[in-house]
């Protein structure tokens, strides 16, 4: 479990630094806790499946992003960005991020 936090935490910073923006930090750590529920909440083969699985682990990535308000936050700037350079400099997993801003 805390694999997948530190990956999740990682993903996160690296949303923010390509787009060049600082992180909401509170609403981070909100992600996080969602996650740590959300995966405290799984049978541990559950677990497994997931942390074998990278597009089961990016749809609970997304939903603690969504879940914790982080796709509130610079919501304009970043929706002005998911068509700049910098959005097309995202790895391509991070896109799961940025399609949270269209909605």
């Amino acid at each position: 479990m805390q694999v997948l936090r530190d990956e999740f935490r990682r993903h996160l910073e690296t949303f923010y630094a390509r787009l060049q923006l600082a992180p909401p930090y509170d609403s981070v750590e909100k992600a996080i806790r969602h996650l740590t529920t959300a995966l405290q909440g799984m049978p541990p083969e559950e677990q497994t499946r997931l942390s074998a699985n990278p597009a089961l682990r990016w749809e609970q990535y997304r939903r603690a992003f969504v879940e914790s308000g982080l796709h509130r936050k610079h919501r304009g700037i970043i929706a002005r960005l998911t068509a700049s350079p910098l959005a097309a400099d995202l790895p391509a997993e991070h896109k799961h991020f940025l399609e949270a801003f269209k909605s």
